[in-house]
């Protein structure tokens, strides 16, 4: 064990493998649990529960405090930089909206400056790091530059993305100035959390599945590198952890060229795939289905149990395909727990 770290998270995102995987979950602070519910009902919008410390910092702790993960991760939500950057933000029951970014105004509209706003967040970090267990890791994270573009500029979610995608083919050079921008603030905005002590980051690439190959390396990989770039030779010990979410296949091409430490998995990537063929390169993170937990009993055991077989032999962190579902029992989660510890 010398010179290794405590944190299980941070021995499997350096390569080892352990005989009971580290695991933490995405959105594993959120409605399903009743004390979250309780802490949401004293904020008030969602932006201002974000941008609240000592609230979001409990929000951040519960799940850890109910369950066991080996890492708590920020609460926080990735539009909140599209917010600093000066972009209207509002959320609804149907999901985040936004005032849909025009190609040429709404770009010089932007404040290149914005950052500095979220100096909230920065605070949460530091009051979660001070309150988790020494041997818990914190993981910071932001929206990669692709996917919050998409919201930026599609106003919100969205069926066929043709606002972002018609703006990167017609004018591949102005897009590429919205990217380059939110390359600049994803760096600042994560460097500031690593300040702040969290031990690992993670990028979120929710959309990264909708591009084509050629767009796929421009707009997910491209970025992602530039922003592993300076973080290193900043923080040349700061593991990235890249979620390319719905890039089948091109995981692969990920792993090998965008400069991350580790793969999240999503839920459709197979596990001979990621065994094989991404393992091999990289730790991987996943990908067991939120519906599998959210469903419980012998599902969630031969789900847990499959997934294990097939990448516990390797540096692997479980953790879901994506976020945990709002309707998810907590009890469903305890016994993952359990399985777990096996």
């Amino acid at each position: 064990m010398a010179g290794k770290s405590a944190k299980r998270l941070l021995r499997a995102l350096a390569g080892d493998a352990m005989p009971t995987p580290p695991w933490w979950l995405m959105r594993q602070a959120g409605r399903y649990l009743p004390e979250y519910r309780a802490l949401r009902a004293r904020a008030g919008s969602f932006i201002e529960f974000c941008l609240s410390p000592a609230l979001a910092a409990e929000a951040t702790l519960q799940p850890v405090r109910r369950f066991g993960m080996d890492a708590a991760i920020l609460f926080s939500d990735i539009l909140l930089v599209a917010q600093a950057l000066g972009q209207p933000l509002d959320y609804t029951d149907d999901g985040p909206r936004l005032a849909p970014l025009a190609p040429e105004s709404g770009l010089r509209a932007l404040r290149r400056d914005g950052i500095a706003a979220l100096a909230p967040v920065y605070e949460t970090v530091r009051l979660a790091r001070a309150a988790l267990p020494a041997e818990v890791a914190l993981i910071g994270f932001a929206g990669a530059p692709w996917t919050v573009a998409t919201y930026m500029v599609e106003g919100g979610a969205s069926r066929d993305y043709h606002r972002v995608k018609g703006w990167a083919y017609r004018d591949p050079g102005g897009f590429a100035a919205l990217m380059n921008l939110l390359v600049e603030a994803t760096v600042a905005y994560l460097a500031e959390q690593i300040v702040a002590g969290v031990d690992a980051v993670q990028l979120f690439d929710s959309w990264a599945g909708v591009l084509p190959e050629a767009e796929f390396v421009r707009w997910v990989i491209q970025p992602t590198k530039e922003i592993a770039l300076r973080l290193k030779r900043r923080f040349p010990a700061m593991p990235i952890i890249g979620f390319p979410r719905g890039a089948g296949v091109l995981y692969e091409r990920y792993a090998a060229e965008s400069g991350v430490d580790a793969l999240g998995l999503d839920t459709t990537v197979s596990l001979a795939f990621a065994r094989d063929r991404l393992q091999t390169k990289l730790p991987v993170q996943g990908n067991l289905d939120p519906v599998a937990l959210f469903v419980g009993g012998r599902v969630l055991e031969e789900a847990v149990a499959t997934i294990r077989d097939a990448l516990g032999d390797g540096a692997f962190v479980f953790n879901l395909g994506h976020g945990v579902l709002p309707q998810t029992p907590p009890e469903n989660i305890a016994a993952l727990s359990r399985l777990l510890a096996q």
